[in-house]
């Protein structure tokens, strides 16, 4: 039977995952873990600095956040890739991924830190507690236990997201499909496998976070 006319074919799903994995490996998985850490940090300097800072700054760190969630990931990928011609693409890519997540991490740490009872600031001024000790000994290792499943989230977010950085010419794990699909014309096989790796990595850490979540509920 000619191949072309099968519908699928193990064959062809079981030499595409190979490059797919490879690529899920040093492409999917590299961007997602060093875009999340960036995120991270720069989130909690963002809402820290939000916090801090005189009225006219935070505004402005206001706005700036704003302006990036609410311009589509993929315009800010293009954008940077044709201005900022010297950077390597997939560099390019854990910056921008970075950088945009960190925009919705910093709300995130915001509403954490706004949950910490106002007690918990009053007993750490009647001990006499500077300010700078304040925030790292009392506030924010509060306020990152009770924000770590809605940050959790935002990682899956960003894993999901990581087949955007094509238009960068990076070749993550969707793209090696198409091209695999593209070389053998078993776009089917390729592509579905994909969807597989995306689904065994990110579903059962969406479980695990919803435990943790109900048990940061629990115990608080």
């Amino acid at each position: 039977m000619n191949d072309d006319r099968v519908i699928w074919n193990w064959d062809h799903a079981l030499a595409a995952l190979p490059d797919m994995l490879w690529s899920f490996l040093t492409v999917t998985l590299y961007v997602t873990l060093l875009g999340s850490a960036i995120a991270a940090v720069l989130g909690l300097i963002i809402a820290l600095a939000r916090k801090s800072t005189p009225r006219p700054v935070a505004a402005v760190l206001t706005f700036i956040m704003n302006f990036i969630r609410m311009t589509p990931l993929v315009v800010q990928l293009l954008f940077a890739y044709y201005a900022l011609t010297a950077v390597p693409p997939l560099t390019l890519g854990v910056l921008i991924f970075g950088i945009h997540y960190a925009t919705y991490m910093a709300e995130v740490y915001r509403a954490g830190i706004d949950a910490v009872p106002r007690g918990q600031w009053e007993a750490a001024t009647a001990l006499s507690m500077s300010r700078g000790r304040t925030w790292t000994a009392v506030v924010i290792p509060q306020a990152l236990r009770s924000t770590l499943p809605a940050l959790g989230n935002y990682v899956i977010s960003m894993f999901k997201e990581t087949p955007f950085l094509a238009v960068i010419t990076v070749t993550d794990m969707v793209r090696a499909a198409q091209e695999y699909g593209g070389s053998n014309f078993r776009f089917m096989e390729a592509i579905t496998m994909a969807g597989i790796l995306f689904l065994v990595a990110s579903y059962p850490t969406s479980l695990l976070i919803g435990r943790l979540e109900k048990r940061l509920a629990y115990t608080t």
